[in-house]
């Protein structure tokens, strides 16, 4: 099997990967958004709900 980042074969200690360089690049391009599965995009909320006011609080 060859590393997916530079093509080396791979080391069992890293595997798939041949080296912790190139398994800390992959990770970076996970953590980054890179790998993208394809598809349509959920709706994400804005913001969480509002909390109910409670009428003893004051400001």
């Amino acid at each position: 099997m060859s590393c997916p980042i530079c093509g080396k074969a791979s080391d069992p200690k890293y595997r798939p990967f041949c080296s912790r360089r190139c398994a800390d690049i992959d990770l970076g391009r996970w953590l980054k958004g890179s790998y993208v599965i394809p598809g349509e995009a959920l709706e994400e909320e804005d913001a969480p709900p509002a909390r109910p006011r409670d009428p003893d609080d004051r400001d």
